[in-house]
């Protein structure tokens, strides 16, 4: 059984969702939020294997809760409009599929099995806007995607600081320094701060013998 978490904050989409899912075997919507905020109190005793997660939303927006819910359940994300920049963000941050609140009703039903195991199902349009994406990255350096201040951080992961000695260095509060670094692992895709501490190292923001010291 698949179990379902529906976020959106306009109810008759919810209970769309819900008749619909409803009526397949296999499939059981185990509760509904009208925010994030409320979403992510639920999911430790919902217990989803997937959510549907409308991306704005008042308050904690789609993008917000994605963040959150690194190594959660699986998200499948239904947007009204298709925004690139929040397609591609979303899919950095582990969305599985991005879909149209207008897309067929099989075809959302299909992305609800496909994320229980995994896999991903995706408009024509966001498919075409991922490869350009992909595309457009090969052609250009990773450190592009960073902010000044975000390559500053980096750089203090590269000398192997804590969140602590970067805040303290950088003049920056720990919340803030925590915000930088969950932001330069889901641009560059890297998994942990260590691989950040690496990439720093390979993109020559500090000489090695200068991380060896530190």
């Amino acid at each position: 059984m698949i179990r379902v978490l529906i976020v959106d904050d306009h109810e008759v989409v919810r209970q769309g969702l819900r008749f619909v899912l409803g009526q397949e075997d296999g499939i059981e919507v185990v509760g509904e939020c009208a925010d994030g905020a409320h979403a992510l109190a639920a999911i430790p005793a919902l217990r989803p294997d997937v959510v549907l997660l409308d991306m704005v939303m008042p308050g904690m927006d789609g993008l917000a809760v994605l963040r959150e819910l690194a190594g959660g359940p699986a998200v499948i994300v239904l947007a009204s409009f298709l925004d690139d920049e929040r397609v591609i963000e979303a899919v950095r941050l582990g969305a599985l599929s991005y879909l149209s609140k207008t897309t067929a009703v099989d075809r959302v039903v299909e992305a609800v099995r496909a994320a229980a195991v995994g896999g991903s199902v995706l408009e024509a349009g966001t498919a075409a806007l991922l490869i350009e994406r992909v595309r457009q990255d090969r052609r250009r350096n990773p450190m592009d995607l960073l902010t000044p201040r975000e390559r500053e951080v980096l750089a203090e992961l590269a000398r192997g600081r804590s969140n602590a000695e970067i805040a303290r260095s950088l003049r920056l509060g720990r919340e803030t320094v925590k915000t930088h670094v969950s932001s330069i692992l889901a641009k560059l895709g890297l998994a942990d701060r260590t691989q950040a501490a690496i990439f720093g190292l390979q993109q020559g923001l500090i000489r090695l013998d200068e991380a060896l010291d530190s």
